[in-house]
């Protein structure tokens, strides 16, 4: 489409055509703005969809918990150390979440290849989920905007907990203002139960 338009413009105009075209063209394929950072009292966004290590396609039903789930949204299980340390902590939650009612998930950008080797090495048995085009970590307005396109860290998330209802409304969340200090599970412990 953006070749067609470009094309048109410029037999129409000439060099002033082409540079309208041009910008036109930037304009169609520029995403839009992130959505706003999803606050407590929202319902998560509609659509919820990510893959799992296996590469299983999973919905939000398929990960959520009976009372509530908590999501932790992570920056790589390949290549940060704080967050490779956050999630084999979190394997200590999950059986006191599951008591609760709650099940335990984490998010991030790693393509499913690295969950599933991250996994197997650490012996995580809760749902790491791989969001390799970050649609839904800019849906839930979490992107870390601080890294450019082109890269290594471009889409990751900022370092983020959020404890979410069976209605899927958030109760409450942690987002990290530094990476490297994030809620520990004492914390969302006392979190979850509040809710109860």
């Amino acid at each position: 489409m953006a070749r067609r338009l470009l094309d048109g413009f410029t037999k129409m105009h000439g060099k002033f055509g082409f540079i309208t075209a041009a910008i036109v063209a930037v304009v169609a394929i520029t995403p839009g703005p992130a959505a706003a950072e999803i606050a407590v009292g929202e319902k998560i966004p509609a659509g919820f969809k990510v893959v799992d290590p296996s590469g299983k396609v999973r919905n939000w039903a398929s990960v959520a918990g009976k009372k509530g789930t908590v999501l932790v949204f992570f920056r790589s299980a390949k290549w940060c150390p704080y967050c490779q340390a956050q999630l084999k902590s979190l394997k200590d939650l999950q059986a006191p979440l599951g008591q609760r009612g709650y099940s335990l998930a984490a998010l991030s950008y790693d393509p499913p290849s690295t969950l599933a080797a991250f996994a197997t090495k650490t012996g995580v048995s809760y749902p790491l989920l791989s969001d390799e085009k970050s649609t839904m970590i800019d849906a839930f307005g979490l992107r870390d905007t601080s890294y450019a396109s082109g890269s290594y860290a471009y889409g990751v998330p900022k370092a983020s907990i959020l404890v979410i209802d069976a209605k899927g409304i958030m109760r409450w969340k942690s987002v990290a203002t530094d990476y490297k200090i994030r809620a520990d599970n004492m914390t969302i412990l006392q979190a979850v139960d509040t809710l109860r």
